[in-house]
């Protein structure tokens, strides 16, 4: 499958960017699949205005991959055909985009089982690559691509990413298949190593960028990145958000990246009420992330906020160790109380019941 084997209005809803919430995983108090729930979770995305949904990415935990679990084809096979379901129902066209982690054989079976159940893209995880060679990882890349169209993936170590160099992304993007790159290395030296990369690949027009980094999620997608290459400045901006943190409130993530879009489209003046809304954001996204702890309670702090609002049962992970952090709630409390406009609260209490139908 390549990218001209897409579906035109997908194709050109991912390129001209889109929020793309990376789903969590939906568990009941035995730590079993709850798919009740994870189609909820489908719907409110959907109905809040989301362009494309990611599974089996970070945020649905890479242990639904492990053999104790065997999660990783049902979680994908009951996203992919709820959001077939629920967009055809709502006469919308939705991005279906699948993580892909392991090493070459995995990998490959991964994508073409994300293919077969109509998947458009794949998110391609390096993480199995630490210290490995470019050239091991061009190859890599380069086998997955001919099953399905892919997405490069910058995953912070912290995540258990690992750095990737300038060369790797300048070669990546030669690969015909590359449709986008999901920056988040959160670091700006390292994003800004990707922008260039496209760009000196003269593939700016062919790739699209969106943001990972859930630190500086405004500053990325207002921000025009002027680039010289290869003799002449180039101007690229970062067109959409693929992120775990739109995952929660993202009624208010669509609002968000639409303004943000606006500005770009547009060449506007950046205005000091969406910077600062930006930093909001990030202190937000500190505490829901768990920043302060290494990060150690960020798939639970997502859970919280929707075990708060009622698509999740509670904030269970596939490994019971996984827990908010101490004092992780109380500060979820303080960013509620300080920053309400955040939150979509009113929208999801509106339409739960019909969602979790």
């Amino acid at each position: 499958m390549t990218s001209n084997d897409l579906p035109p209005d997908i194709l050109a809803k991912t390129m001209e960017g889109a929020v793309i919430p990376a789903i969590p995983l939906a568990l009941d108090a035995d730590r079993r699949f709850d798919e009740r729930r994870q189609k909820a979770l489908i719907r409110y995305y959907i109905d809040s205005g989301a362009g494309g949904i990611a599974v089996a990415v970070h945020t649905t935990q890479f242990a639904i991959r492990l053999p104790e679990f065997k999660l990783f084809k049902p979680v994908v096979s009951c996203v992919g055909r709820t959001i077939d379901e629920y967009a055809a129902a709502k006469g919308k066209k939705i991005a279906k985009i699948g993580g892909i982690c392991g090493r070459t054989p995995q990998a490959a079976a991964e994508a073409a089982f994300l293919r077969d159940n109509g998947f458009h893209a794949g998110l391609l995880s390096m993480a199995a690559f630490q210290g490995g060679s470019v050239d091991a990882m061009i190859a890599h890349a380069r086998e997955v691509a001919g099953i399905l169209p892919v997405f490069g993936f910058y995953l912070q170590p912290a995540a258990g990413g690992r750095i990737l160099p300038y060369e790797f992304w300048r070669r990546l993007v030669e690969i015909d298949n590359v449709i986008g790159i999901k920056i988040a290395p959160f670091n700006r030296y390292q994003t800004i190593d990707v922008i260039r990369a496209v760009c000196d690949a003269d593939r700016e027009e062919d790739v699209v960028l969106y943001t990972g980094n859930d630190d500086n999620i405004v500053a990325d997608l207002v921000s025009e990145y002027r680039i010289v290459s290869n003799g002449r400045e180039k101007r690229i901006r970062i067109r959409g958000g693929l992120l775990g943190q739109w995952s929660v409130w993202t009624r208010e993530a669509v609002a968000l990246h639409e303004r943000c879009r606006e500005i770009s489209r547009n060449n506007l003046p950046v205005q000091q009420d969406i910077l600062a809304l930006g930093a909001q954001l990030t202190e937000a996204n500190a505490v829901i992330f768990d920043a302060v702890n290494g990060y150690a309670g960020c798939i639970p702090g997502i859970h919280e906020v929707l075990r708060r609002q009622g698509l999740l049962a509670g904030t269970w992970c596939l490994n019971p160790g996984e827990v908010l952090s101490p004092g992780q709630s109380a500060e979820l409390d303080r960013i509620y109380a300080n920053y309400p406009h955040l939150a979509d609260d009113a929208f999801v209490k509106e339409h739960l019941a019909v969602w979790l139908k």
